[in-house]
């Protein structure tokens, strides 16, 4: 943590050096200029490096500006993917299905590692639903606005008239906790162990391989029968639940805090309504930054899933400088 906050503190070092370096090189071609003011070729000549040099400034400005503006140390972390059927049914399910393999194709494009953590499958082989822990760089800086309610408008393989029914799902982007951030003491849980199997799991077994562990303090539960192992079971449970109560702790502090979480870009609320995929029209709306794309499957299979990701970080980065340059 020392090192991080030593290495941002030289790149911030570095940039104010470069940035004096640029306009001394700026206050020099002014002072040439106002010399030599009938002199048409070195003024022609001075007035194009000026204008470079200027450029460059404002670069290195907005650079040292971003160095400056405070950061979630969460940004860094792996994330778990938690992805829930809404209204909707047996669609809501199917759809489901669609997001976590959305998110999943995304990651073997970033080349992160993604683990399934759970499925609990519907009757029609949806997803009622399922999680994944997500490992690589930056992974939950990059996906943390992909939390909250995803909404589907299409045709259902159930609907026999051909009526476009709408369904949501929810996703929630939770980073992963240290063991230093979250200490699970032993006397707050409640373990219990299951058979595996059915709609449920994905393999049918007659062991008491499913784990359900409870948090008595908060009275989370996370159930997990995913493996055949009960011990690997319960090592995915501990690690989905130690993320939970990591996030509920940097809510907390966060709402204590500060006021820099972006409005703009949303509350980061699961209850928000935050994309629309319309199949009819083959479009994706991001009704947080107001883009459409056309081009639904594409999104689908994690190619152009950036068009979103990328718009949202950049609309947090202009939030974050409109909000420090305020408050100075």
């Amino acid at each position: 943590m020392v090192n991080k906050e030593l290495r941002k503190l030289r790149d911030s070092m570095d940039l104010i050096t470069e940035l004096r370096t640029k306009q001394k090189e700026i206050n020099g071609l002014r002072s040439l200029m106002s010399e030599c003011p009938d002199d048409k070729d070195m003024l022609e000549m001075a007035n194009e490096d000026l204008g470079r040099a200027l450029e460059e400034e404002k670069r290195l400005q907005n650079l040292l500006l971003k160095s400056l503006l405070p950061r979630d140390d969460a940004d860094e972390r792996d994330c778990i993917l938690e992805v829930r059927a809404g209204t909707g049914g047996e669609e809501a399910s199917l759809f489901a299905m669609d997001v976590f393999k959305m998110y999943e194709r995304y990651s073997q494009k970033k080349d992160w590692k993604f683990e399934v953590v759970n499925i609990a499958e519907s009757d029609l082989k949806g997803y009622k639903e399922a999680s994944a822990a997500i490992s690589g760089v930056g992974v939950y800086g990059k996906l943390k606005f992909e939390t909250g309610i995803h909404r589907v408008q299409r045709v259902p393989v159930t609907e026999k008239s051909g009526r476009i029914h709408t369904s949501a799902v929810s996703v929630a982007i939770l980073p992963q906790a240290d063991e230093v951030d979250v200490q699970l003491r032993n006397e707050e849980l409640r373990i219990d162990t299951y058979r595996s199997g059915g709609s449920g799991g994905q393999h049918a077994n007659t062991t008491n391989s499913a784990v359900r562990v409870t948090h008595l303090p908060t009275c989370i539960t996370v159930s997990i029968q995913d493996e055949r192992s009960q011990h690997m079971n319960k090592a995915k449970a501990l690690k989905v639940l130690s993320a939970k109560l990591y996030e509920i702790e940097r809510s907390r502090i966060q709402t204590s805090r500060s006021k820099l979480r972006s409005e703009q870009i949303g509350s980061g609320d699961r209850s928000e309504r935050i994309r629309t995929y319309n199949f009819p029209q083959g479009r994706v709306t991001d009704h947080r930054v107001g883009i459409t794309y056309h081009a639904i499957n594409d999104v689908l299979q994690g190619e152009n899933l950036d068009v979103f990701v990328d718009a949202l970080l950049l609309q947090q980065e202009m939030d974050a400088i409109a909000t420090f340059s305020s408050a100075q």
